[in-house]
């Protein structure tokens, strides 16, 4: 019977030949599920995230900060979202670097210990370079920097009318009856911001671009290039109509000082984040912190969504290019969408042929929006 965990696995590999992963298996590239030695972890490759205090960046060839190259945000996988429970009444400036150590060596511990369970193939794990999270060095305690209560704010009656909605239309099908009912992410077209610059176990890089005037950001989870105009006293550029909606949004940017700010807004309710609506309007910061750092922070400003507004930020490590994106080839080869209606197909003729001799089955629990999340 299909569970929500091989369904999120088969859009976790949706680009990975299943023929290619049966060849690694007969090979013996692939472990037999036991428990991970730390000696089997492959090395990491990221030069050390040093930040410094008054950091200043280069400028480039026209005057602006430099930000350009490549970055990752595995050091950042593990990180609670919100404040956990244990920390109640505590910021995060609390929390001390002795403490931060002792729970980065409890996250990496578990995250050795989850891997063998994490493969399509009965009793095996995954090839350990599938994984990028290892030995993730967190910059710090959780993500949301809010200091009342760490935690996402409450949201309003209209937010949870529109997901009540959202929740009787899909009640009106199956979350696999066809490639429609998957998100958005299972079907190849794209995460979204932020959850395309949200850590995974894999596809964790990007690219930022610099030129006169624009900031490009290239990801490399399902290959997305987002282009950010420069607005300045001599350039203003005013947001694209409020009629037209885009999946990235419609992003300006400025540089405060050295630091990048990005205004995004223009949404559609087809890529919303946590239940935002399509008024969101999301403010980022990519603020240099030393050499190999920019800490980038997000807020959100949705008063149809939320009672007020909330930021969360995470830290970028610099790699040498050659660490960049890779191509990300999900279209031309989506077996992940393939498996899951495949896999619903023969759960629902299993299900029927239970009926058939009396024995009542219950569909598998899914989530369509697992992959966004």
């Amino acid at each position: 019977m299909t569970t929500p965990k091989f369904l999120a696995a088969a859009s976790v590999l949706a680009v990975i030949s299943t023929t290619g992963l049966l060849a690694q298996q007969s090979k013996g590239d692939v472990r037999t599920a036991k428990p991970i030695n730390q000696s089997d972890l492959p090395s990491q490759l990221r030069p050390e995230a040093k930040i410094v205090k008054g950091y200043v960046p280069p400028k480039t060839a026209w005057g602006d900060p430099m930000i350009a190259g490549a970055y990752t945000n595995s050091d950042e996988s593990g990180i609670p979202f919100e404040r956990p429970a244990q920390f109640e009444g505590k910021k995060l400036a609390d929390i001390s670097q002795e403490q931060l150590a002792a729970m980065v060596k409890q996250r990496q511990e578990q995250t050795v210990e989850r891997t063998p369970g994490l493969s399509e193939f009965p009793g095996a794990t995954s090839p350990l370079h599938w994984f990028e999270n290892y030995r993730a060095e967190n910059s710090r305690a959780w993500l949301v920097t809010d200091d009342t209560d760490g935690k996402v704010p409450p949201t309003t009656p209209e937010a949870a009318a529109r997901a009540a909605a959202r929740a009787r239309e899909r009640s009106r099908h199956g979350p696999a009856d066809a490639a429609e009912d998957r998100s958005l992410y299972d079907r190849c077209i794209t995460r979204g911001i932020p959850g395309s610059m949200m850590p995974a176990i894999y596809g964790n890089s990007y690219q930022i671009l610099q030129g006169p005037g624009y900031v490009a950001i290239k990801y490399e989870m399902v290959n997305e290039t987002r282009i950010i105009p420069l607005v300045s006293a001599s350039n203003n550029l005013p947001h694209i109509s409020d009629k037209i909606r885009e999946y990235l949004g419609d992003a300006r940017g400025h540089f405060e000082g050295n630091t990048l700010v990005v205004e995004t807004t223009n949404f559609t309710d087809k890529t919303a984040y946590r239940g935002s609506s399509e008024y969101l309007k999301l403010v980022e910061h990519f603020k240099p912190i030393g050499p190999n750092t920019v800490e980038w922070s997000v807020t959100f400003d949705d008063p149809h969504t939320w009672t007020r507004p909330w930021t969360f930020a995470m830290n970028l490590t610099k790699v040498p290019d050659a660490q960049g994106p890779f191509e990300y080839a999900c279209s031309e080869g989506n077996y992940g969408m393939h498996n899951m209606l495949t896999a619903a197909r023969a759960e629902e003729a299993e299900i029927k042929a239970a009926a058939a001799k009396g024995i009542v089955k219950a569909p598998s629990v899914q989530d369509p929006d697992e992959g966004e999340k």
